[in-house]
């Protein structure tokens, strides 16, 4: 298995993934993994030469150029090491005959927390105030910040994740708003939360805005149309997929003040710099350089996910993936976490 755009803090739950996997197959021919820092795409195919299976990540491009060309060097899984799919091509797989399986869940509560943590900082200017600090400015002036308790917030998508940033929001004392297409049971019998049937009356009702929706069908759903219905001042936190919000009309709501801060985890074109040290290298984004101009904007590099349980969980599952695959003869819809199309 060769396993694309490899970044150290994730080597040692897999190498404990793999040393398991490897004991469970007794005397069957152990799995070896060749880790590749860089991204899967058409320049780094040929690292996937001898190899039965590809482990990806969300920024590896498994589009249907690709997958050809891994078809033709007899690659016959494609793991992603990730919920989202978007970046591969299911059609081609398909076509192919490829495998493909994800990580559907690993730690809600790490993504959901990391939310949290975004809304507090932009709130209550926790990143201003740390910096002037340090710089002996004890001032409290531009510092105000509003009470979380009893604003309402709109969550877009209650899935697991969805559903454990809401329970956090519930502690605070918030009125939750929800949408989605197949509403979660546990939250509809929930008094305090209340879903909608229009994503419009979620905007024109939501203080602070959280999405948590696959980008497959939803690319741009947050637009100058969607953010015009907000009120004054909201609050837009997204850890989902950086192509659900259109970022130059974010950015035109954040200059105009409609928009009163984001919190964002991921970015729409983040491929060329997320999970990378790009310190020593001119920012040539000019829609990213203008976002993280704003003070009353926080970007991370994509780190929702970063906890010692989740890492652990996304190991433990893709080589479970990989196990059904390799030694219990499970291919295409057959396996457990298959995102293969009929």
């Amino acid at each position: 298995m060769v396993l694309y755009d490899h970044k150290p803090y994730e080597r040692h739950f897999f190498e404990a993934a793999l040393q398991a996997l490897n004991r469970e197959s007794g005397s069957k021919k152990p799995v070896r993994v060749k880790y590749i820092d860089a991204k899967l795409s058409l320049d780094t195919v040929h690292y996937a030469n001898g190899a039965k299976i590809v482990c990806i990540f969300v920024n590896d491009n498994a589009g249907s150029e690709v997958l050809r060309e891994l078809r033709v060097k007899n690659v016959e899984m494609v793991a992603l090491r990730c919920a989202g799919f978007n970046n591969c091509d299911l059609s081609a797989c398909k076509d192919f005959g490829i495998s493909t399986a994800r990580v559907p869940a690993y730690s809600p509560y790490a993504v959901a927390e990391h939310c949290a943590a975004l809304l507090l900082v932009i709130n209550r200017k926790i990143h201003l105030a740390y910096n002037r600090v340090r710089t002996g400015n004890f001032s409290l002036n531009h510092l105000v910040g509003f009470d979380i308790h009893g604003k309402t917030v709109g969550v877009i998508g209650t899935g697991k994740i969805g559903c454990c940033f809401i329970q956090i929001m519930l502690g605070f004392g918030c009125n939750i708003v929800c949408y989605d297409m197949h509403p979660n049971p546990e939250l509809v019998a929930n008094p305090n939360v209340r879903y909608v049937e229009n994503m419009d009356d979620l905007l024109r009702a939501s203080n602070i805005l959280s999405i948590h929706c696959p980008l497959l069908a939803n690319k741009h759903m947050i637009n100058k149309d969607s953010i015009a219905l907000m009120p004054k001042g909201a609050i837009i936190i997204n850890t989902s997929r950086g192509g659900l919000i259109k970022t130059v009309d974010l950015i035109d709501a954040l200059k105009t003040g409609h928009i009163g801060g984001a919190g964002l985890d991921v970015y729409e074109d983040e491929q060329t710099y997320f999970f990378e040290d790009k310190s020593g290298e001119l920012l040539c984004d000019d829609i990213l350089a203008r976002l993280l101009s704003f003070q009353n904007v926080v970007v991370t590099s994509h780190q929702a996910f970063l906890t010692e349980e989740a890492l652990t969980a996304i190991a433990d599952v893709t080589m479970q993936n990989v196990k059904e695959f390799l030694f219990e003869g499970k291919k295409m819809k057959a396996l457990s976490n298959t995102v293969n199309i009929d």
